[in-house]
């Protein structure tokens, strides 16, 4: 048995840690030793969640000495603070909220975003493991007899996060050696604190108490939940349940310093340009942060002077200031960001204007107005809770708040949220007293374990949010989505809900790919058939997976299942198929690497009456029957199957993948003539195409990639080379990191080796001529960007050469838009080429007489396309520059919008920028 009970809050900003021995009712903060200077240790409750990343030889060896062996080369904690304010991109911050972003791969080294190539990077799930790391090695090294991994261990997490962010929690714990521990959600975990410290006259202290609001608004994130408080009868203890939770917002104190950075970066002095860097401006919101936590202290200045240190050997001749002053920070964070919002208006929709650093913050930045959004979608479950009648028109407002977090130090915040509610309720509420929000959390996790023993109060409520399988597959992000509850909200822990009701059809032996979503809206019951408004789900990870019969591994059959479901002892989602025959079980697990954007099509989709015929004809041509077919029936076969479906730019994704999957399993039909394979070569690519965003593709570009080291049968032929590689362009977007770095090699070969070596070409290797390279190379997204720079500049070599012709510029031009691009479509935002070498590209595009070259318009629009992330967007002078040349040269409207401002792609520069228009229902975010 453990002899102690700990608990870890895993901040956006700082990362505590409490504990008490079982059996005691003294929770204790553990002091964390930490580096607080070079070679200098101090212990402290907050360990601040940063790494520093230092440059070869920046710290002496002795530097970085901890009381503790450690293989760590990165600085954590206060000292990651000090050098990540005095030198840029080297700071990795935020880590948690990365963790619940799931357009990057979270499990790709990516952080610190935007850094320089020469600076070491991390996943955000190593980098939170990294702090958890430190935790154990300080504990242990305080309790050698008693490990922090042999402890009961309870971490904290935001209610918000969905099954995503908590599966890369735990296995962030598991990197750290922490791999049995619970999850607590942080609202629950800070309304614990309070219990705990009020639990000798609780029944008096929430005699007039029906529902409390837990307002947590931290570094990164904001997070609201309901508490449903029954007083019970005289003298005894009162119940309380959780009745909702809210969405994810990534929202918090970061942002407000973020907001405050933009105000002082207009009006820095001196000479240099008024746009700094991404990583000089995290180090001046860093300066923001102490200037809004002084300016709205009690005992605040008028103003205060915010320096900004030069860089290099200009660290302090080149330093810049600026001033703020208290009305300026209490309008900009008190009144933006906590409205007043007496007509509790909801948010407002878009994309926001704080877009920076690669993270998805909220689009609207009012607090306020999502609390509102929040109180309205829970309105029945709180009417119940406060005893208002139940068809009341007015938003139901809790008696009682609670607010934890860092923003809440500074008073006018609360005392502003406070107002807010008083003024939507049109009478006052009682506030709970928060001692300290900065520990609250984790001392709130230790309580929640004593209660767990029957040592404190605990609250009730089971799952936070109801969960169903959708049964639409696809679907406008505007429309409601048919689905089925198959874990209801308040579904207690480990008591497994089992459909009996339902029976679904399960394939065996194939790909099968479920999609789940959460809501935190009015609980159904389990087993029923809803509709899912917009705004009352998140769509969680896909559970994708091939499940096999222990009988019998590669049977591919279908067989009757049932789905059961059930809320996990460390607090995440369990689901399984059970064999209605044999009871036999299949977990599913959800994938947590970054997706493509692309929504995903239903196989349910009305098959056009063509289709059987067409599917016939492919069988004709490539099926093993033999057949007496002419080889212009072969050269035919696109032309005939078009006459059955209609013009090929209309044929429906689900029809494609079904043609698709009738040429691959006639793949063997291909090798008959050249006038075959080229046949089956550009069919396949087409059908295929981009590669992902249907069910199965996975599975599909598997397939497909099996034949790639193999090449084509008629090597002399040039057309069938040429298709061969248009149908890896058309499916790159589906292939992994592995196979395109492998498709690389043979492009390389094709474009560097000189004579000698073509002398020696593996005979596996198919030709390629310049035109085909320059298409693939330039659609391979999910290579590093510094093999897309020397794609890049092999472009640019080749269009600055004298006598190319207008077409062969005009191609370049394309690929070197495409390889440069800054939005990719399928790859992860952390791959695009480095700003300082496409800002050199398009210097060169900037030199050619646009005139004579049409397209170099059109490849500098996408160059210097704006994404609102300034690791990746292009200085502002050159900005101006491409947008005055755009103007001169009366170029399309969109091109000019598109580098001004954050826009979406219409559907002519998409299939211009593809080389193909995407397949009816299929749409990129990018």
């Amino acid at each position: 048995m453990s002899k102690y009970v700990v608990s870890i809050d895993l901040g956006t900003t700082n990362t505590v840690m409490a504990y008490a021995e079982a059996g005691s009712a003294e929770i204790r903060l553990f002091d964390i030793e930490q580096l607080t200077a070079p070679g200098e240790i101090g212990a402290a409750a907050l360990l601040p969640s940063l790494r520093y990343h230092p440059a070869q030889g920046e710290l002496a060896d002795g530097d970085l000495q901890l009381p503790w062996a450690s293989s760590e080369p990165a600085v954590i904690g206060r000292l990651a603070r000090k050098l990540g304010a005095q030198v840029p991109g080297r700071l990795v911050a935020s880590a948690k909220s990365w963790l619940s972003h799931p357009q990057v791969d979270r499990m790709a080294a990516i952080l610190p975003w935007g850094a320089e190539a020469d600076v070491a990077k991390v996943s955000p799930v190593t980098a939170s493991a990294s702090y958890l790391s430190h935790l154990r090695s300080a504990w242990n090294a305080r309790f050698p007899a008693q490990p922090l991994e042999k402890q009961q261990i309870v971490l904290t997490i935001p209610a918000s996060f969905d099954e995503g962010a908590r599966a890369l929690t735990l296995e962030a714990a598991r990197m750290a050696g922490l791999p049995s521990l619970r999850l607590l959600e942080e609202p629950q975990a800070a309304f614990y604190d309070w219990l705990f410290r009020q639990r000798a006259s609780l029944g008096e202290q929430l005699a007039d108490t029906r529902l409390v609001l837990v307002c947590d608004v931290g570094g990164g994130t904001t997070d609201f939940s309901l508490m449903k408080v029954d007083a019970g009868g005289a003298g005894a203890q009162p119940a309380i349940s959780r009745i909702g939770v809210g969405n994810h917002l990534i929202l918090g104190g970061d942002n407000m310093d973020l907001a405050l950075a933009h105000l002082v970066e207009s009006r820095l002095s001196g000479s240099a340009p008024a746009r700094l860097s991404a990583s000089r401006l995290s180090q001046l919101a860093e300066r923001c942060r102490a200037a809004k936590e002084l300016l709205l202290a009690a005992d605040a200045p008028e103003r205060t002077t915010v320096t900004l240190l030069g860089s290099g050997s200009k660290l302090i001749g080149g330093s810049r200031s600026a001033e703020l002053t208290r009305d300026e920070v209490t309008a900009l964070v008190v009144d933006g960001f906590f409205p007043l919002n007496e007509e509790q208006a909801p948010t407002k929709r878009g994309r926001g204007a704080i877009v920076e650093f690669g993270l998805p913050y909220a689009a609207d930045a009012a607090i306020t107005r999502h609390l509102a959004d929040f109180l309205r979608q829970h309105a029945a479950a709180a009417r119940e809770a406060l005893g208002l009648p139940a068809d009341s028109a007015t938003i139901p407002i809790p008696d009682t708040l609670l607010l934890n977090g860092g923003v809440f130090r500074a008073d006018a915040l609360a005392r502003r949220l406070e107002a807010a509610l008083a003024g939507w309720r049109q009478q006052p509420l009682r506030v709970l007293h928060n001692d300290n929000p900065d520990v609250a959390v984790a001392r709130g996790g230790v309580a929640y374990a004593l209660g767990q023993s029957g040592q404190a109060p605990v609250i009730g409520g089971g799952s936070a949010r109801s969960y169903f399988l959708l049964l639409d597959a696809e679907g406008p992000a505007d429309k409601p989505r048919r689905a089925i509850c198959i874990l209801p909200r308040g579904a207690a822990e480990n008591k497994e809900i089992l459909l009996a009701g339902r029976t679904f059809a399960l394939r065996l032996g194939r790909p099968v790919r479920f999609h789940l979503a959460s809501s935190t809206a009015e609980a159904p019951q389990a087993g029923d058939v809803i509709e899912l408004q917009p705004d009352d789900y998140v769509q969680l990870p896909p559970i994708a997976t091939v499940l096999r019969d222990s009988s019998a591994a590669d049977a591919r059959k279908e067989i009757p299942v049932q789905l059961a479901a059930m809320l996990s002892e460390v607090g995440t989602l369990e689901v399984h198929c059970v064999a209605k025959e044999n009871d036999q079980r299949w977990l599913l697990e959800f994938q947590l690497r970054a997706e493509a954007d692309a929504p995903e099509a239903s196989d349910e989709t009305p098959m056009p009456a063509g289709l059987p015929a067409a599917l016939e004809k492919i069988d004709r041509i490539f099926g093993s029957r033999a057949q007496q077919v002419d080889i212009k029936e072969v050269k035919q076969l696109r032309t005939q199957l078009e006459h059955l479906l209609g013009s090929r730019e209309n044929w429906p994704t689900p029809v494609l993948r079904r043609m698709f999957d009738a040429l691959m399993e006639r793949a063997k039909g291909r090798r008959r003539s050249p006038e075959h394979e080229r046949a089956w070569l550009n069919l396949s690519g087409y059908c295929l195409r981009p590669g992902f965003g249907h069910p199965l593709d996975n599975w599909r570009i598997d397939q497909l990639w099996a034949m790639f080291d193999t090449g084509i049968q008629n090597h002399k032929d040039s057309q069938a080379c040429a298709e061969w590689w248009t149908m890896w362009r058309r499916v790159s977007g589906g292939l992994s990191v592995e196979a395109q770095l492998r498709v690389l090699d043979d492009f390389a070969f094709n474009v560097q080796a000189d004579a000698a070596e073509r002398g020696r070409r593996p005979v596996t290797l198919v030709n390629g001529s310049e035109e085909d390279m320059l298409r693939l190379g330039a659609s391979l997204e999910r290579i590093p960007g510094n093999y897309k720079a020397e794609i890049g500049a092999w472009m640019l070599e080749q269009l600055l050469k004298d006598k190319k012709s207008e077409a062969a510029r005009g191609r370049l031009l394309w690929g070197l838009s495409r390889v440069g691009v800054r939005q990719p479509f399928h790859g992860s935002a952390h791959d695009v080429v480095d700003t300082a070498t496409v800002e050199e590209w398009l210097n060169a595009v900037l030199s050619l007489d646009w005139k004579k070259v049409e397209p170099a318009g059109y490849c500098a629009a996408h160059l210097a396309r704006m994404t609102g992330d300034r690791s990746r967007d292009i200085n502002e002078t050159l900005r101006a520059e491409v947008l005055r040349r755009l103007s001169a040269s009366t170029a399309p409207a969109n091109w000019s919008a598109m580098v001004r401002e954050v826009t979406q792609l219409d559907q002519a520069d998409e299939k211009r920028m593809l080389g193909d228009a995407l397949p009816p229902g299929l749409k990129l975010i990018s």
